[in-house]
């Protein structure tokens, strides 16, 4: 089975409001991003039509509204796409990855903290293999 594409950003908007309510119609998309953005409904229903032909999302055609909803979890998608950027942008290195995230954006001291517990985590597992 072939693997299925990408996200483009546009995408992973729509997807993100789909992992968050689990289901909806073109309308409901199209209302929380025109909250945030004028955003015209052919757009979005244009883009819900290619998603589904690339398999990003499922369509339930029962009812008059069709009603959609991710093909994936946003744990999948986000490994997926971690994992690519992982190999094309810094050649399969973790520590390359993490000095950049760390150095992009300021880091709380709550999120350092849950780092060096997930570092910890990692660190015993690979111990007990």
């Amino acid at each position: 089975m072939a693997e299925k594409p990408k996200p483009t950003a546009a995408e992973l908007e729509i997807l993100d409001i789909l992992w968050e309510m689990r289901r909806a119609t073109v309308g409901d998309i199209h209302k929380a991003i025109s909250d945030r953005r004028p955003t015209a409904y052919t757009t979005v229903l244009k883009q819900m039509q290619i998603m589904l032909e690339k398999g990003l999302v499922r369509r339930n055609e029962k009812d008059k509204a069709h009603i959609y909803r991710p093909a994936q979890s946003q744990r999948q998608t986000q490994t997926k796409l971690v994992s690519d950027l992982l190999d094309r942008a810094f050649r399969g290195s973790a520590l390359k990855l993490v000095q950049h995230v760390l150095e992009a954006k300021p880091t709380s001291p709550e999120e350092l903290a849950e780092i060096r517990k997930l570092i910890a985590d990692a660190e015993s597992k690979g111990a007990k293999k």
